[in-house]
């Protein structure tokens, strides 16, 4: 699975149904906020929902504005509850663009920050160059894939710097992953 935001599911959708989709997020651990958004509006189908894993369940017919209002309410939740991410000894702390470890830690580039959010959220999953750079520098930006292994390696040094006990892996044709020591 990729790293999400939100997640929008229909009730109705082809192969597998939307309670099961939740239902299956939610069995990995998965805190990304969920908004069933669907015609099924009975009071059935929403505790259905709900039950699954739904964060919020939205009924077709909806205005706008109501599914604006609750896309951000969903996403401010989330920013709240979360923030921080770690993976072996090292957190980065959300609020600040920090990468702590111990007591040591250090400043990100606003670059930095977010391919080492991506990372520490993938944390052992492959994330192709392709999809940082779509993430990072937007899907019309001029960047190129240099640009990303530039970043990796100042993320690496500071790693290092701070004594972390993560390494950026590299895996050619794939992308980059975490890998901790000792672990």
């Amino acid at each position: 699975m990729g790293i999400y935001d939100l997640l929008i599911l229909d009730v109705m959708m082809p192969k597998m149904n939307g309670y099961e989709v939740a239902r299956k997020v939610r069995a990995t651990k998965c805190g990304t906020p969920i908004l069933m958004l669907t015609a099924k509006s009975g009071l059935e189908d929403r505790i259905t929902g709900l039950n699954a894993g739904a964060d919020y369940y939205l009924t077709k017919p909806f205005d706008t504005r109501e599914l604006l209002a609750c896309i951000n309410a969903l996403l401010r939740r989330q920013g709240n509850q979360m923030d921080e991410v770690t993976y072996g000894d090292t957190s980065l702390d959300l609020a600040s663009g920090m990468l702590v470890c111990g007591t040591n830690s250090v400043r990100l580039s606003a670059k930095e920050f977010d391919i080492m959010r991506f990372l520490l959220q993938a944390g052992s999953r492959n994330l192709s160059k392709e999809t940082i750079l779509a993430r990072v520098w937007g899907y019309d930006s001029d960047a190129v894939e240099n640009h990303v292994e530039v970043y990796v390696g100042f993320l690496r040094k500071k790693l290092a710097s701070i004594g972390s006990n993560i390494r950026i892996e590299a895996i050619r044709r794939m992308g980059y992953h975490l890998e901790a020591d000792g672990s």
